[in-house]
C-alpha cells in the first residue's frame, strides 16, 4: 500500500478539548468565565455551578460568536452567580483587611501583620498573615495552599495510626488534591488521594473520608462487605455522609475561592 493511500485510510486524529478563560465585567466586578471548545458540543452553552461560569463552544463556533452569546446572557449570568453565592460563604480575602479563614468547620478571625517573609499561622487570637510589602495575590494563594496542606497532613497524621491495625497494609502514599466531585480515592497501587477541601469542614467528616478510603484496602468496592468494614471502624458514617450532601458543594466552592 502506498504511503498516500495509507494516510488517506488512516483514522483522522481526534480533536481535543481546549480551555481558556474570558474576563468579564459583571456587577461592578470582574469575573473569569471558563471557555471550553469541545468537539462533542453541538451548540453554544452557558452554565453556572459552584465552580463558577462556563461557556462551551462547538468547534464550528468562532470566539467572537461566543463572546456575543456571553454578552447577550449577561443578566442571566449575574442572577445565576448570585444564586450560588451562599450567605454562609466568607468574603474573599483582601490583603491588609481583616477577614475570616475557614478551617475545620469554623471561620477564624484573620488579621494581617507587616513582615519580611510571608507566613500564615494560627495563634490564640485567630489566624495571622505575615505579609511582606512586595507580596502579590499569587503569594497569598501559595501561602493558603501550603497552610491547608500542612493542616491536612497534621489531621491525617493524628488519625491514621488509630486505624492501621487490622488493615493488610498502610497506604503507599497520600496525595492532597483539589478534586471536583470526589472527596477521596484509592488507586490499585495503594496510593490515596484526599481532597484539600476536607480540612475546611468538620473534623469528624474528614476522619470518615479517611476511614472510607482505608477500608478500600480491604474491599475494593462498595459492597455490603465494604460498608461492614466502615461500620466497624466508624459507626457514625451515615451522619457524615449526610453532612457532605448538605455542605459539600459549599466547602469545595470555598476552597476554589481561596485558591
Amino acid at each position: 500500500m502506498s504511503r498516500l493511500l495509507r494516510r488517506l485510510l488512516s483514522p483522522a486524529p481526534s480533536a481535543t478539548v481546549q480551555r481558556d478563560t474570558v474576563r468579564l465585567r459583571l456587577d461592578d466586578a470582574e469575573i473569569d468565565v471558563l471557555r471550553v471548545r469541545d468537539p462533542r458540543a453541538r451548540r453554544i452553552k452557558l452554565s453556572v455551578d459552584e465552580r463558577g461560569a462556563r461557556l462551551t463552544l462547538p468547534l464550528r463556533a468562532s470566539l467572537q460568536t461566543g463572546e456575543r452569546f456571553l454578552e447577550q446572557h449577561r443578566g442571566w449570568l449575574s442572577e445565576q452567580l448570585q444564586h450560588y453565592r451562599s450567605d454562609r460563604m466568607p468574603p474573599p480575602l483582601v490583603p491588609g483587611e481583616p477577614g475570616l479563614l475557614p478551617l475545620r468547620g469554623e471561620l477564624i478571625p484573620l488579621r494581617w501583620q507587616e513582615a519580611r517573609y510571608a507566613k500564615l499561622e494560627v495563634d490564640e487570637q485567630g489566624a495571622c498573615v505575615h505579609w511582606p510589602a512586595r507580596a502579590t495575590p499569587t503569594t497569598l494563594k501559595r501561602l493558603l495552599r501550603e497552610f491547608y496542606e500542612a493542616q491536612t497532613r497534621a489531621d491525617v497524621g493524628r488519625w491514621l495510626p488509630r486505624y492501621l491495625p487490622g488493615l493488610p497494609r498502610a497506604p503507599t502514599r497520600i496525595r492532597l488534591k483539589v478534586m471536583s466531585s470526589q472527596w477521596g480515592s484509592l488507586a490499585p497501587d495503594g496510593s490515596m488521594a484526599l481532597d484539600l477541601a476536607l480540612v475546611l469542614g468538620k473534623p469528624e467528616a474528614f476522619e470518615y473520608v479517611l476511614v472510607h478510603e482505608l477500608c478500600h484496602l480491604l474491599q475494593a468496592n462498595h459492597s455490603p462487605a465494604f460498608w461492614h468494614e466502615v461500620e466497624q471502624r466508624f459507626p457514625a458514617w451515615r451522619q457524615q455522609r449526610d453532612y457532605f450532601q448538605q455542605e459539600g458543594r459549599r466547602l469545595k466552592a470555598m476552597l476554589r475561592q481561596l485558591l
